[in-house]
């Protein structure tokens, strides 16, 4: 909540009473055991310690602890330890009271607590890579000890996107960026689906405002249609679950903006052929936990009496519950309108469980006791991430991902052992989650009794036996078959004897090809290799010579030769050609010794055919695209997509060399790869060739198009000014007889 107006004292004074009273009001109703009492005094604690501090949108700072205790409470379902905890999260960090205040005050448990947040404080990052990663790593290590700490933490930065609007730009990118890089998938990774889901929502709303926006009032615009063709769907549905003497709630659950967005541009589709827009659920209530999955599947029986069902998408997660305790069963049946609708059917416990994570536990027991063997049970979930002997950190950061974002799978060893896993995960992976040793000496597996090499990758409902040999060893090429983050971290340790020859062995060759050159090994030199070969740091570097991945050679030396009177742009604004005004130019080249200032809106120009920027060959961003540019090691600003991998990678791990940018109106021309899709038929390229260079006047550069039994595929390069001629082009296309599918890929 932010103040709108100037308030008087005695208002702020109510405006924070209020607030704290909501929060109470919600803790008293909840089944924690109550203590009203250390709640009270946390809060005049923290009230006293923040007395006079504003936040940046003017609102007093108090209520900024109250928003995250509220969340903790009311959200996440935690008792009176965490909310103590989160009333005075930002004490020592931001006041002169120290951990020591906090324990005399108010015990270990709370201050302990206390400390995990101020190590982690000031967002998960710094202003280094290393140091971010280093400092994400250290909210996990937390874990191990009270994982509390991640669950304020989580509130806390949900708090801090509900009133991003207060932020500068720059910021709002890098912390809408490593939020959806990090704490979206943490929070599902934790169970906490609508936490999640509004962190995506959020992060997606400040990242692409235009996007955002289009898609809500698309969504509005549809409601009154889905809500008539849901009513149809539901009604005799209704009627089988009314004789079955259910007490239930049946809805239908609207996809959020950014999954829509998502889907529309993993499916290259509009908004108009996002069929999925909404899953039914039905949420039964049940006195008997023993009961639910009966229930559950007696409701299937009625639903499929009714409807069609899809066989291939039916998910059993009563049985076998994912990772983060997420339990229901998901149906796809098609719908009275012809089109697939999925029916998600729970339990109350279940959703509760599906909404607020492990936390929802505590809402069915009594007392505060039981919330240490919980939050144990909660800590299973990454416990092969915490083991991680002090991995290189921007590795470390890699990896957490992996295991973040990934869909699981379940398989069996030949006793009936059941290993959950994520997607994709191999023989390997199953070895090393088993043990270390049967890892670095696998090779190969039996995959339901048939003999597979140790890269095959498993399925569902597979049971695996692990093949080894004594004379085995570890392989570096190995890392490629692995998707775990155990498997990753054992055969990165059984290879680091391995490596440290290596890098040894790559700074010798350097050393040698520099000092036959007469250059001298400095700092700055190291730095514009690093930065040239894309390397992380100095023994990457040395690795990647090592092991023969970079060649020494004259290119390699070019890089360390400094480049005279700046670019090529630069010089040109320096003599006058193309000059702008001085506003512009002040925007454009930065501050007065030719350094990006990282502060100011940097504006793209290209004059001549020479641009004061370079566009990345990861994503292929033009004109017209949401773009945020990157200054690299030698001060050049790298252009990216907003939604890119890559730049999402460095708003989380590099924030500080973001730049605002926008386009500047040139004559310039970007390459653009069309792919289009449809039927053969005589005469359809000449028709699409005319499109493209006759009747738009655009330039082609390459096309390659193949055909099989009556389908062709067409892949079309050209040069256009901006976005905007994408769109217009594709639309052209699609209008062709035959073209099925026309849209813009990333070369």
């Amino acid at each position: 909540m932010t103040t709108p107006t100037k308030l008087t004292p005695e208002q702020e004074a109510a405006m924070i009473q209020n607030a704290y009273d909501r929060l109470l009001d919600g803790y008293v109703r909840s089944n924690h055991r109550k203590k009203v009492d250390i709640i009270e005094k946390a809060y005049r604690f923290a009230r006293d310690a923040h007395q006079g501090i504003r936040r940046r949108s003017g609102e007093p700072y108090i209520m900024h602890p109250i928003a995250v205790a509220t969340i903790v409470s009311q959200e996440i379902g935690l008792g009176s330890t965490s909310i103590c905890a989160a009333l005075l999260h930002d004490v020592v960090e931001d006041t002169d009271y120290t951990v020591e205040d906090i324990e005399a005050q108010f015990g270990k448990k709370i201050a302990k607590i206390v400390d995990g947040l101020t190590k982690i404080s000031g967002g998960i990052f710094g202003d280094k890579a290393s140091a971010q990663a280093e400092n994400f790593r250290k909210l996990l290590l937390t874990m191990s000890d009270d994982i509390r700490v991640v669950l304020v933490k989580m509130a806390d930065r949900l708090h801090n996107m509900r009133t991003l609007q207060s932020m500068p730009p720059q910021k709002q990118y890098k912390i809408a960026g490593e939020t959806l890089y990090i704490y979206a998938p943490l929070a599902h990774r934790l169970g906490l689906f609508a936490i999640k889901t509004e962190l995506e929502d959020l992060s997606f709303k400040y990242e692409h405002p235009d996007a955002y926006v289009r898609i809500e009032q698309q969504l509005a615009s549809s409601e009154a249609s889905r809500n008539e063709l849901f009513a149809r769907f539901s009604a005799p549905i209704r009627e089988r679950l009314d004789r079955m003497g259910l007490t239930y709630e049946f809805r239908a659950r609207v996809k959020s903006c950014y999954s829509i967005w998502k889907k529309m541009e993993t499916k290259r589709i509009p908004f108009e052929e996002v069929y999925d827009l909404y899953a039914a659920r039905i949420v039964f209530e049940c006195d008997h936990e023993s009961d639910e999955k009966r229930i559950c599947w007696n409701i299937y029986s009625e639903i499929t009496d009714l409807y069609r069902l899809h066989p291939d998408r039916v998910r059993d997660w009563i049985s076998t519950p994912k990772a983060n305790g997420y339990r229901a069963l998901h149906i796809t049946v098609m719908g009275p309108d012809g089109k697939w609708v999925e029916v998600q059917i729970r339990s109350r416990h279940m959703d509760d469980i599906a909404e607020r994570g492990f936390a929802a536990h505590w809402k069915y027991k009594i007392g505060e006791g039981e919330e240490e063997s919980e939050l144990a049970a909660w800590l299973q979930t990454i416990e092969d991430i915490l083991k991680n002997p002090e991995p290189n950190a921007l590795d470390f950061l890699d990896t957490i991902k992996l295991n973040l974002f990934s869909s699981e799978i379940v398989v069996f060893t030949p006793k009936g052992e059941m290993l959950t896993l994520p997607k994709d995960s191999s023989v390997l992976d199953v070895a090393f989650t088993l043990h270390t040793e049967l890892g670095t000496h696998c090779i190969a597996g039996k995959v339901n009794h048939k003999l597979v090499p140790l890269s095959h990758r498993l399925a569902s409902g597979d049971q695996v036996e692990v093949l080894t040999s004594h004379t085995q060893q570890p392989k570096a090429e190995w890392n490629k078959y692995l998707v775990t983050a155990k498997g990753k971290t054992r055969l990165r340790a059984a290879l680091k004897h391995d490596r440290r020859m290596i890098i040894d062995r790559g700074e010798r060759r350097l050393q040698t090809l520099l000092a036959e050159h007469n250059v001298e090994p400095t700092g700055e030199v190291l730095s514009r290799i690093i930065s040239a070969e894309h390397a992380q740091n100095k023994e990457d570097l040395y690795f990647m010579i090592g092991n023969d991945e970079i060649a020494l050679n004259d290119q390699l030396l070019a890089s360390v030769r400094p480049q005279q009177g700046g670019n090529m742009f630069t010089r040109m604004f320096r003599r006058g050609k193309g000059r702008k005004p001085a506003e512009e130019e002040q925007l454009t080249e930065g501050n007065e010794d030719g350094k990006i200032d990282t502060k100011k809106v940097f504006v793209l120009q290209s004059v001549e055919g020479v641009s004061n920027y370079t566009i990345a060959s990861c994503c292929h961003p033009i004109p017209g695209d949401d773009v945020v540019g990157y200054v690299n090691e030698r001060g050049e600003v790298i252009v990216h997509k907003l939604d890119c991998p890559t730049a999402m990678r460095l708003k989380s791990v590099d924030g500080g060399r973001l730049v605002q940018t926008r386009w500047d109106a040139s004559s310039a021309r970007f390459p653009a790869t069309i792919h289009v899709e449809g039927i053969d038929r005589l005469g359809i390229l000449q028709e699409i060739i005319y499109i493209i260079s006759t009747n738009m006047a655009i330039n082609m550069r390459a096309l390659n198009i193949r055909a099989d039994q009556g389908v062709f595929k067409c892949d079309l390069n050209v040069l256009i000014a901006d976005v905007g001629v994408v769109t217009n082009l594709c639309k052209r296309l699609k209008r062709v007889k035959g073209v099925n599918t026309a849209t813009r890929v990333n070369s």
